[in-house]
């Protein structure tokens, strides 16, 4: 699976893009056919502490697969979005008919 990663208005992190790389990694290889994933983070004045955006799109046969979370740290939503991945691809797998 081809990743890209950007940080929107932000400092890129070598330890954010390794902790992602680490969970898509499991995800691609759970789900083999997921093509590529597109990972974006993005931060957000929130005065209930949130404000860290973790957003991701898979792309993969039929409609792409889009998720987001807003949590208290990158990793947190980071791991939220892939919860959310994780349940949207089940359903898409369910729905896939071999032929």
């Amino acid at each position: 699976m081809e990743t890209n990663i950007q940080f929107v208005k932000l400092p890129t992190s070598n330890y954010l893009e390794n902790f992602v790389q680490k969970k898509l990694g499991k995800l691609s290889n759970r789900y083999d056919w997921v093509m590529r994933a597109d990972v974006f983070f993005k931060q957000q004045k929130d005065p209930k502490g949130k404000g860290k955006i973790c957003e991701i799109h898979l792309r993969l046969p039929g409609p792409e697969i889009v998720a987001s979370s807003n949590e208290e740290s990158f990793e947190a939503a980071t791991d939220e979005t892939i919860r959310d991945l994780i349940k949207q691809l089940k359903r898409r797998k369910s729905e896939i008919k071999p032929y």
